[in-house]
């Protein structure tokens, strides 16, 4: 069997692990406590993007292969919050319905509602719904927390100073050694390395979510911002902030609040609905996969689409490292 260390517990590091294990690997993976991101209360799978309608590549499998993920670590006994519901898309106008449209792969199940057909009432301006039957939502640290623990892998609190293919040294002065090493850092992880992680320059995206009384909808509904379901409530969710090129913890402007505010009500009536919350991190944007030149793995910079597409490219990786 091989040795694997990986350096990161967020839900890449946590996939990485789960399959890592699932291939016959010994896994220890350092957990710095840090893994924000992947704590997210509501994440949506939403594999149309944004306000251009795209789709990644992959994303289609991507899904599925969270959700069965979500229904193995269920039926093991774990704990994960979910709702595959489905997920509106309401878009204004025929303009960006047209663009929706183009950019649709065969293999995705959807369909277009009027405004006066959505399951769930919106607010007035809708041009037309798209409605993607096998979306939903998933409590993120709760999927991280389960996929972690299904690894059955050895967990160590503390925070990597540098490492190099098969070792890698901590802050307290312990070093691990094994076969092989996987740096699954985010936002917080590229920051400790520097601007330029890995010789590519970092964005860093900041996203709020609002913790909400109540849900105000069945199913999610997404443009511009999200409203959701949630294991307590429900949620009011966008990544908005201007990029970074370093990770930035500071509060929530109140400019930054009005916006969010004004994105789910044209989204839905929020009336009656009370902020009971917030939840607020830092993403990586910009994709590395694979091996780097010095020998050691890496899988980071998921942006928003850890829980879409982390799995599968998790996968990937860990068959190449224990392959």
């Amino acid at each position: 069997m091989t040795d694997v260390l990986v350096i990161g517990a967020g839900v890449a590091g946590a996939s990485v692990a789960y399959f890592l294990a699932s291939a016959g690997a010994r896994v220890t993976v350092l957990d710095a406590g840090f893994s924000t991101a992947s704590t997210v209360p509501a994440a949506l799978l939403n594999p149309v993007r944004g306000q251009s309608g795209a789709v990644d590549a992959g994303a289609v499998e991507g899904m599925a292969l969270t959700w069965a993920l979500v229904q193995a670590l269920t039926d093991a006994g774990y704990d994960v919050p979910y709702g595959k519901t489905g997920v509106l898309r309401p878009v204004p106008d025929v303009r960006t319905r047209a663009r929706f449209e183009k950019r649709l792969p065969a293999d995705l199940a959807h369909n277009w509602l009027t405004p006066g057909d959505s399951p769930v009432p919106l607010s007035p301006g809708w041009d037309a719904v798209l409605h993607l039957p096998a979306g939903g939502w998933l409590d993120g640290a709760a999927f991280t927390r389960a996929l972690l623990a299904a690894s059955a892998a050895r967990v160590v609190r503390g925070r990597a100073r540098k490492w190099n293919a098969t070792s890698m040294d901590l802050d307290v002065g312990t070093r691990l050694e094994g076969g092989a090493v996987v740096w699954c850092g985010g936002s917080i992880g590229a920051s400790w390395i520097g601007a330029n992680w890995a010789g590519h320059p970092a964005t860093h995206r900041a996203g709020t979510m609002l913790l909400l009384s109540r849900s105000v909808c069945a199913l999610p509904i997404s443009f511009g911002a999200y409203l959701s379901p949630a294991a307590s409530g429900g949620v009011l969710g966008a990544t908005f902030e201007q990029p970074s090129p370093i990770w930035n913890a500071g509060p929530l402007p109140l400019g930054s609040l009005d916006w969010l505010l004004k994105k789910g009500e044209a989204l839905a009536d929020l009336s009656g609905v009370q902020v009971t919350g917030r939840w607020s991190a830092s993403r990586l944007s910009g994709l590395q996969v694979g091996q780097t030149p010095q020998g050691w793995w890496q899988l980071t910079g998921l942006g928003s689409k850890g829980f879409l597409l982390g799995p599968l490219w998790a996968r990937e990786l860990a068959g190449q490292v224990a392959g």
